[in-house]
């Protein structure tokens, strides 16, 4: 299996220089080969060029630019070329699925912040000691960076990144690892049930709390999002406040992913079977479509818009696709399964007697059947019907 690491890296001032020169430089192949690609697709009969004719042509651009494009690595710069490759794929992909195109743009330097090194040793290297407290990755172009390493890598090193992240600089890894032995059973199976009351409730009563990282930064990036619009384009006082903005909105998402990590580790070591609802996060962030008055024309009806944009904003804070990709890799590394169940009336079915009805659900956190009158919380009914949902689909379909 494979795992990522990600490391803050330490750079000196002519490192970070030469990291800056590196992306700019890969940028500027990027930049380049798109142009190829439009103007042989708009002045020569529309002809696409494909990826393996741009990379044939890398040894002499390299020889031709060799005191910028020729320093750094062959392989980094044909990732590069890959990376525009499957831009363009992913875009005659959408223009056949009858979607939004989405053309590939091309990108400013402000929007170009990572460099693939597709093989470790090949133009890079990942220089690691189990006890050595002092990690380096080595970079062609840059030399030996110092690495932050918080916790050991284990298996073969297969690719390599650098990322940047406002001021910072990070080291993404790749390893291929044998799977790992899983975690000694517990004979215990919970189902949960995702909400923006609470981030969770499963199957035996309990909750764990929304921490709201979004909500309770929001007066403070208000601000800073209006600091930002009364700067001047291109001035330093405006480059500052993006970097302000930039820092508060990564703060936020470093919450997030820490709180989903804690939040499915606890999961995954206390139970043996997790199913969860199947939902179709992007069709219930939908915008409300308009609806025109007939009576009036030029104008709308009301359509709760405004309330559905509360709605929409909750559910991002919660960040529930995000978790839920982390629970399942946490899942498969412990050897434990995970199971998606259709959500449909989850909360609406007594988990008692079976009757399912609108009626049982008078208010979003009571649940009480008006056929046979139990009562409970309407999550914890919510994360029990899951439960029994997913044991029947694992049973019907035993791996």
């Amino acid at each position: 299996m494979m795992r990522a690491y990600k490391f803050l890296m330490r750079p000196t001032s002519g490192q970070q220089g030469a990291l800056a020169e590196m992306l700019r430089d890969h940028c500027s192949l990027y930049n380049g080969a798109l142009q190829e690609r439009r103007e042989a697709y708009r002045h020569a009969s529309k002809t696409t060029v494909r990826y393996g004719q741009q990379s044939a042509q890398l040894k002499d651009i390299r020889a031709f630019d060799a005191e910028r494009q020729g320093r750094w690595s062959f392989s980094s710069q044909q990732a590069t070329l890959r990376r525009l490759d499957k831009a363009f794929a992913a875009f005659f992909r959408r223009v056949k699925a009858g979607g939004k195109p989405g053309y590939p743009r091309f990108r400013s330097l402000k929007r170009f912040d990572t460099v693939d090194f597709p093989k470790d040793g090949d133009g890079c290297r990942w220089d690691s000691t189990p006890h050595d407290p002092v990690t380096r990755v080595r970079l062609q172009g840059v030399g030996h960076v110092k690495v932050h390493r918080h916790r050991p890598v284990t298996g073969k090193v297969k690719t390599i990144s650098v990322k940047r992240e406002g001021r910072r600089w990070y080291v993404i890894l790749t390893a291929e690892q044998a799977q790992p032995e899983p975690l000694p059973q517990t004979g215990s199976v919970v189902g949960i049930d995702m909400g923006i009351a609470h981030f969770l409730a499963d199957s035996s009563g309990g909750f764990v709390s929304n921490p709201r990282h979004g909500a309770k930064a929001a007066a403070r990036l208000q601000a800073a999002q209006q600091a930002l619009s009364g700067c001047k384009r291109g001035s330093n006082r405006r480059r500052k406040a993006v970097e302000v903005v930039a820092r508060l909105h990564r703060k936020i998402r470093r919450q997030r992913l820490d709180h989903a990590h804690k939040t499915a580790l606890d999961l995954v070591r206390a139970h043996d079977f997790i199913a969860y609802e199947d939902l179709k996060i992007r069709n219930m962030s939908k915008t409300p479509a308009p609806q025109p008055d007939p009576e009036q024309p030029g104008s709308y009806l009301p359509n709760g818009s405004a309330a559905k944009a509360g709605l929409n904003r909750s559910i991002a804070d919660a960040g529930w696709g995000v978790f839920l990709a982390i629970l399942a890799a946490k899942a498969e590394g412990a050897g434990r399964q995970v199971m998606a169940v259709d959500p449909r009336n989850t909360s609406r079915q007594c988990p008692e007697c079976g009757h399912t009805a609108r009626e049982n659900r008078p208010t979003q956190k009571k649940f009480h059947c008006v056929s046979c009158g139990h009562h409970a919380h309407a999550d914890t009914v919510g994360a029990l019907n899951v439960l029994r949902a997913g044991l029947a689909r694992r049973d019907a379909n035993p791996a």
